[in-house]
């Protein structure tokens, strides 16, 4: 990255001079989905330029896919010891969330040495350590996002970067995109602080492909994503507690299957981005089944 080339992150509105917005978002979506050019106010066409991401959503074997993850989602929801212990779960899935996705940085450290290292307030081994400390840090800060996502996503965006490229770029250039990838940023900001009948989980697919696929960040970029497809399934009431773990989904997968799949969104072809949603929806399914797990470690005394 080189100083100088970088663009303001504020709240939802563009500063003076910024291309992209709103309709830079819906022209985006509408063009990588091949949604045609509505010829009305009203009907299919009219609704998907009015909600793009819905017509996400009725790409060939999204819904399907959504179904499963909300399915699986709310049978962790459901279990027993939710309702007692589902901060104590919420916690751990926050600690195997962010031991996963460092190891799709590249860093990576068994869950149990993780553990340990956190518990005695320790450092892990140089090549990993600032990958690490940097998912924990995103992890952490989840829950006090959650307000700023809603409203503002491009200031949480920017302190999600700032945790998770600490100690790895100069000061300055913590918190700001790159120039060429600012308004994509701000156009995702606008899209996400637009109303939609999409699901949660569409949406969440979307934001964390346009955050790693922007270039805004080249330092980081996987952990922010990945910490706004678990802001925006939070916020939008998929997993309002914070229960699974997405992230130990995208790793059970396989990175290549991961750095496949974003490849295709990137591509900008319908099938790509159903892919890419399909994918994430297995994921969640995976995630939700790590929750189960550590409801029932907790069940059986763990």
């Amino acid at each position: 990255m080189q100083k100088g080339n970088r663009g303001p992150i504020g709240g939802s509105r563009a500063p003076a001079g910024w291309p992209g917005g709103a309709a830079g978002a819906v022209a985006r979506v509408r063009r990588v989905t091949a949604a045609p050019a509505p010829t009305g106010p009203s009907g299919p066409a009219g609704q998907r330029a009015a909600d793009p991401l819905q017509h996400v959503a009725d790409l060939p074997g999204v819904a399907a896919a959504v179904d499963r993850a909300r399915a699986a989602v709310d049978a962790l929801r459901g279990h027993r010891v939710m309702r007692r212990s589902a901060e104590r779960v919420s916690a751990e899935s926050a600690l195997r969330g962010a031991r996963a996705s460092a190891a799709l940085a590249g860093a990576d450290v068994p869950l149990d040495v993780v553990r340990r290292t956190v518990a005695a307030g320790g450092r892990f081994p140089e090549a990993e350590d600032d990958v690490v400390q940097g998912a924990l840090r995103v992890a952490g800060e989840i829950g006090p996002l959650t307000v700023a996502w809603s409203r503002a996503p491009l200031q949480a965006l920017a302190r999600l970067h700032s945790l998770a490229a600490a100690h790895q770029v100069p000061d300055d250039e913590l918190s700001r995109p790159t120039a060429a990838g600012a308004p994509r940023l701000q156009a995702l900001s606008q899209l996400l602080t637009t109303p939609t009948s999409a699901p949660a989980l569409v949406v969440a697919a979307v934001a964390h492909a346009e955050v790693e696929a922007s270039g805004a960040f080249a330092v980081g970029a996987g952990l922010v994503a990945r910490a706004a497809f678990r802001l925006t399934i939070v916020t939008r009431g998929l997993d309002p507690s914070s229960v699974t773990a997405p992230e130990v989904g995208h790793v059970e997968l396989g990175s290549t299957a991961y750095a496949d799949a974003l490849a295709g969104y990137r591509d900008g072809r319908a099938d790509g981005v159903a892919a890419w949603v399909v994918h994430c929806a297995e994921a969640t399914v995976l995630g939700a089944r790590e929750g189960v797990a550590v409801c029932e470690s907790i069940q059986r005394g763990g």
